[in-house]
């Protein structure tokens, strides 16, 4: 698994060198790889669909513009999630999001549900299931905005602390004490949902 991760880590890499040189078509690999987690994580962000497209064309953007300066010093999907979690802070930071995405959500929700269910679930078990995804995202939505970052690269990107700092341009511990005042604030909200199916 280790070996399969570095030669993803040295494949992304090259193809973003291959970027800076020139060739489009590396580009276009890179965006298809990388385009869906970078929507799945600005939506957790903004909790809009539309707007957390938009903001991935201007991530995706972002990063061709940075081409020419480009050096593999990290992993380039650390390098990705920084320029993202600006984007995603950023546009919090400038108040322009919409608070009320009910019929996103249920969307989402649904794709979420199909996603986990391993089995034919009963309607009713879908309902429960789908009440508590939504009861987690609310209360994702309500941490504050780095932390909302930091959790939503731990959990759902599967990012390491040293690369979480790197994305949000702090130190390692300040990455820990941010996840642990979220995971406190999560568990604290969310005690009542354990041991119940």
């Amino acid at each position: 698994m280790d070996m399969m991760a570095v030669a993803t880590i040295e494949h992304d890499a090259e193809l973003m060198l291959r970027v800076r040189e020139g060739d489009s078509q590396s580009f276009a690999l890179l965006l298809a790889k990388h385009r869906t987690p970078v929507i799945h994580f600005l939506y957790r962000m903004i909790q809009n669909q539309a707007v957390a497209e938009e903001l991935a064309q201007e991530v995706f953007l972002r990063v061709y513009r940075s081409r020419a300066s480009y050096e593999p010093t990290a992993k380039f999907t650390t390098w990705l999630f920084r320029i993202a979690s600006h984007v995603a802070l950023n546009h919090i930071r400038d108040g322009k999001h919409e608070r009320n995405q009910e019929s996103l959500d249920q969307e989402s929700d649904e794709g979420m549900s199909r996603q986990v269910a391993s089995e034919a679930p009963t309607v009713e078990q879908m309902m429960v299931r789908e009440a508590k995804f939504e009861e987690i995202r609310r209360a994702i939505q309500l941490l504050p905005a780095k932390q909302r970052a930091a959790v939503l690269m731990h959990k759902y990107q599967e990012m390491e602390y040293a690369q979480i700092a790197a994305a949000l341009e702090s130190s390692e511990s300040a990455v820990k004490s941010l996840l642990f005042r979220a995971y406190e604030t999560l568990r604290a909200k969310l005690a009542h949902m354990a041991g119940r199916e």
